[in-house]
């Protein structure tokens, strides 16, 4: 009877997974509603719904450097219908910060595609050098003297600007966290901090109108918005890259057909003109033929990039 219970089964289970997706498919986003995740995460959504014949909703799940989310997706069923907007504080730095993250990056996840980077910019006051090769020399010069802002340690524009100094040379310069990006960014216009990493989206504008001086851009090509910046590496720093990112994760598990269908419609969103002028819009750089072997080696690579600049900090959350 059992055997005849498999024959059984087994092409129903077929049927079942061949009807992926029968219900709506959830994809939570591990930060607060209204920020560049929940932007871009929102536009995905919006974007699959009609690819895949079901809903995607967007479920906002913030909390402890985007952990909560990740945490409730890595133990969810992995039938392909719980998904994670995940990022670069979920997938490359928490890792390091946290002294027991309760999921891991790699192992509880499968990959289904890279949807785009969202590059960092460097900024500074206008009173500082006009050029990247010019602040790092008065830097250089005035060892403790200076010092530049953070939306907060552990954070990316935190760890960027641990690794301009560590490229540069060992720069002396003095980390000022503060509680968001807004007090960082009004304290820079004040004067009060040489510099910062901040997004392209809120510094543009007060770099086109001379409040503030972007001094490059933190990616291997220039931003489609604004194509006078020049690269940080273009501007002097070899290799320097510095940006957010975001990934569709199922859990670790997911049946292969499920995935397949999920990378399916993202190729197609991904070939949507106008979600492509979405993103670059707001400065991030979309990835249209990102694969869940190359988004997998991508984790595992800024992983890697990051841990050295961390453990270099201290940085530990508990």
């Amino acid at each position: 009877m059992a055997g005849f219970a498999t024959t059984l089964t087994a092409p129903a289970a077929g049927r079942a997974q061949a009807k992926y997706p029968d219900r709506p498919v959830r994809l939570v986003i591990p930060f607060p509603p209204a920020g560049p995740t929940d932007i871009i995460g929102r536009m995905v959504a919006e974007k699959l719904t009609p690819v895949i014949g079901q809903q995607v909703v967007a479920d906002n799940k913030a909390g402890a450097a985007g952990s909560i989310g990740s945490t409730e997706v890595a133990k969810a069923k992995p039938d392909g219908y719980t998904l994670l907007f995940a990022t670069s504080s979920t997938h490359a730095t928490n890792p390091s910060t946290f002294v027991k993250l309760p999921y891991d990056p790699v192992k509880d996840f499968a990959p289904v595609a890279l949807i785009c980077v969202n590059p960092l910019v460097l900024v500074t006051h206008p009173s500082m050098p006009d050029t990247l090769p010019g602040l790092i020399d008065l830097m250089k010069k005035n060892p403790g003297k200076y010092s530049y802002g953070s939306s907060g340690t552990g954070g990316i524009t935190h760890f960027a600007g641990e690794m301009l100094k560590t490229m540069a040379g060992g720069l002396q310069v003095e980390h000022v966290p503060y509680r968001g990006s807004n007090p960082a960014l009004q304290d820079t216009l004040a004067g009060n901090v040489a510099w910062m990493f901040e997004t392209v989206s809120t510094t543009l504008q007060h770099h086109r109108t001379g409040k503030l001086r972007i001094l490059g851009f933190a990616h291997a090509k220039r931003a489609a918005i604004a194509p006078d910046i020049p690269t940080i590496i273009e501007a002097g720093l070899p290799g320097y890259e510095a940006y957010t990112f975001n990934i569709i994760m199922a859990p670790a598990g997911t049946p292969q057909p499920v995935i397949d269908t999920l990378h399916a419609a993202y190729a197609k969103i991904m070939a949507d003109a106008a979600l492509i002028k979405g993103l670059e819009q707001i400065a991030a750089v979309p990835y249209t033929d990102s694969t869940p072997a190359s988004a997998a080696k991508f984790v595992t690579d800024e992983i890697a990039k990051w841990a050295p600049v961390i453990k270099a900090t201290g940085t530990r959350i508990e």
